[in-house]
C-alpha cells in the first residue's frame, strides 16, 4: 500500500511505538481525536508524512445536505480555504525511544486499503506496536477514575494486557475502526491494543422541562487514565502533570454544573442520583507504582554503572 502513504522524513529509533486516534464513532470525550491532537501539541511533535485521501471518503450520501462534504470558505467570491479529510502522522522522540502519533478521519470507503496502509507505516518504520484509541459514553460517577476496556490482536498478549487494570472486551455489534484493526492486526502478525474508556454522560430529559443533560466533551481524566496506561505498558515518559491539572479543574467544573441544575430543578433529586450512581460503581483505579520505582531505580543504576573499557 504504499501508494496510499506519502513520507515526509522516516525517522529511525531503537524502539518505535505508534498511538492512533480517529475522527470516527468511538469518539466519546475527544477519547480518539482529542488526545492525539494534545499530544502532539504538548511534545512538539513533527509531521512526517500521511495516508493519502483518495479513495476512502465519500463525497455526498443521498437525502443529506452536507454530512460528509468537505468545507469550503469563498471570499469575495474566491475560494480561500478547502477543509478535506486528513490522516497525518507525527513523531516524536530520540534515537533509542520514538512514538508515531496518527489522528486521522475514519474512512468510509475501502477499509481494507485503508488498513493496509496504515500497517505498511507499521513495516516501514518498525513499529513494535500500535496502541489505538476510543471512548464510549456512559451512566457513571464523573469524580471517579474511568473504566477502561481493551482489546488486542495476538493471544498472548492477553496477560499483560489484563495487568493494565481494564476489562477486556466482550463487545459483540458494529466495528469501530479500532476493532476492525486489531483483528486484521492479528491477521498479520502485528501488536494492537485498544482502550476504550467510559466517559461520563447524563440525560435529564425525560424528567426537565428544559430538557437538562450533562456530557463530557473533552475528557481529560480518561486522557489521563489511557496514558498512564500507556507509559506503563510501552515504557514511554510522557508528562502527565498537565492532565493532571486539567482533570482536577473539570472535577470543577462538573461539580458547578451539578450545583446549578441542582438549584434549577430541585425535583430531579440530582444530588441523590449521583449518590445512588456512587454507591453503586466499583471504582478500579490503576497505580502500578511499586512497578514504576523498580524500573526507575533500575535505570538509574544502570546511568551510574561506568562505561566497560
Amino acid at each position: 500500500m504504499a501508494d496510499a502513504v506519502e513520507f515526509v522524513e522516516q525517522p529511525a529509533s531503537q524502539q518505535m511505538y505508534l498511538i492512533a486516534g480517529w475522527r470516527q464513532w468511538a469518539d466519546a470525550g475527544s477519547v480518539s481525536s482529542g488526545l492525539p491532537h494534545y499530544l502532539i501539541q504538548r511534545t512538539h511533535a513533527q509531521r512526517i508524512g500521511s495516508i493519502r485521501p483518495d479513495g476512502f471518503y465519500l463525497f455526498q450520501i443521498p437525502g443529506t445536505h452536507d454530512l460528509v462534504r468537505p468545507v469550503v470558505q469563498f471570499e469575495n467570491g474566491y475560494p480561500q480555504s478547502l477543509k478535506i479529510q486528513r490522516n497525518e502522522l507525527f513523531y516524536t522522540g530520540d534515537s533509542k525511544q520514538g512514538v508515531l502519533i496518527f489522528l486521522g478521519d475514519e474512512p468510509h470507503l475501502d477499509m481494507e486499503r485503508y488498513t493496509n496502509a496504515l500497517f505498511h507505516i507499521v513495516r516501514t518504520l518498525g513499529v513494535k506496536r500500535i496502541v489505538g484509541l476510543g471512548g464510549v459514553y456512559g451512566e457513571l460517577p464523573y469524580n471517579k477514575e474511568r473504566m477502561i476496556s481493551a482489546n488486542y490482536s495476538l493471544p498472548q498478549m492477553q496477560d499483560e494486557v489484563s495487568g493494565l487494570a481494564v476489562s477486556l472486551s466482550d463487545y459483540h455489534g458494529g466495528a469501530s475502526i479500532g476493532s476492525y484493526i486489531a483483528r486484521r492486526a492479528g491477521e498479520q502478525g502485528i501488536e494492537y491494543v485498544g482502550l476504550y474508556a467510559m466517559v461520563p454522560t447524563y440525560d435529564f430529559s425525560m424528567l426537565a422541562e428544559t430538557g437538562s443533560s450533562i456530557r463530557i466533551e473533552n475528557d481529560f481524566m480518561a486522557w489521563l487514565g489511557i496514558m498512564r496506561r500507556i507509559n506503563y505498558m510501552l515504557k514511554t515518559r510522557f508528562d502527565l502533570s498537565d492532565l493532571e491539572r486539567k482533570s482536577e479543574r473539570l472535577l470543577e467544573v462538573v461539580d458547578a454544573k451539578i450545583d446549578e441544575l441542582d438549584r434549577s430543578e430541585p425535583q430531579l433529586g440530582v444530588r441523590d442520583y449521583f449518590a445512588r450512581l456512587t454507591a453503586d460503581f466499583t471504582e478500579v483505579q490503576f497505580n502500578p507504582l511499586d512497578e514504576v520505582w523498580e524500573d526507575e531505580l533500575r535505570r538509574l543504576l544502570d546511568d551510574d554503572e561506568p562505561d566497560q573499557a
